[in-house]
């Protein structure tokens, strides 16, 4: 009996599937765990950075069936399948979680985000790991240039940092995104897991929105992060400054504890394992 996750991740998608599946995986790394990504660098990314042993690229969701067995453990963070999908799934598998619904909506390895006394950064903006429409370029190429420091995205086009570092004060390379996240004090990001990640280092977050992007606004009120909803990198960066000026106190931030996830699945490997004999 194999525990498997699946992260919906791409190019024109993202990593934050990525990234609470990784969280997940490393909770329950007792279990030995597989993530499955549907883009091979979001798995690279997630054993390169965040301490996932096993990954595999599967492409879509229903190409788990061809890796899997029957009473396998399934967690899933995608919005590719249907109810009918998920009633297939349970019927196929021993136990099935899905992301938000079955789990808490925060996400982060505390034991890869710890706090930093002094964060040695005092801004960033992080706009999140893909940019497929050159949203941000946009944004970028009529701007001036800006004191703060610039975190790469993971799917950023070749060539883009070239542009970049004409506009902003240091341009950082994606494979330092755990350090970065740790030591920036103030961080504008427009990826809502990004911000959790640096509340768990205790820092200052501020979100904006991008308008290709979906958000729980719901736990981001829960939570007081600030937000910014504007159309130039000017007023976006000028309403951030503003917001440091006056940061408003974070609400309580309760982020998930896996005991019941484990016990549950410990207690069906462990019943799987008498039957086949094998313990």
């Amino acid at each position: 009996m194999q525990v498997y996750l699946y992260a919906k991740s791409g190019h024109a998608i993202g990593l934050e599937a990525t990234k609470r599946c990784a969280t997940i995986a490393n909770a329950l790394k007792e279990f030995n765990p597989i993530l499955c990504t549907s883009d091979f660098r979001a798995g690279a990314f997630a054993k390169d950075l965040l301490g996932v042993k096993k990954y595999v690229n599967i492409d879509v969701v229903r190409n788990l069936y061809n890796i899997m067995e029957k009473r396998d453990i399934l967690v899933l963070d995608t919005d590719e399948t249907n109810e009918l999908m998920k009633k297939d799934m349970k019927e196929f598998c021993t136990l099935l979680y899905t992301v938000a619904e079955d789990t808490s909506k925060i996400l982060v390895d505390e034991t890869i985000y710890t706090k930093v006394k002094n964060p040695s950064i005092e801004k960033t903006i992080f706009f999140g790991d893909d940019d497929y429409n050159n949203l941000f370029l946009d944004l970028v190429t009529n701007s001036s240039k800006y004191d703060i420091d610039l975190l790469m995205g993971h799917y950023f086009f070749l060539g883009n940092e070239k542009i970049f570092t004409k506009h902003f004060s240091n341009v950082i390379d994606e494979e330092e995104y755990v350090e970065t996240i740790q030591n920036s004090k103030y961080l504008l990001t427009a990826s809502l897991q990004t911000a959790l990640e640096s509340i768990s280092c205790g820092n200052k977050p501020v979100i904006f929105k991008r308008e290709d992007k979906k958000y729980d606004d719901k736990l981001i009120e829960e939570l007081n992060i600030p937000t910014i909803s504007e159309d130039t990198l000017e007023e976006i960066l000028k309403s951030f400054d503003e917001i440091i000026l006056n940061y408003p106190q974070l609400c309580e931030f309760k982020n998930m504890n896996f005991e019941n996830i484990k016990e549950e699945i410990k207690i069906k490997t462990e019943e799987f394992a008498r039957i086949m004999g094998t313990k």
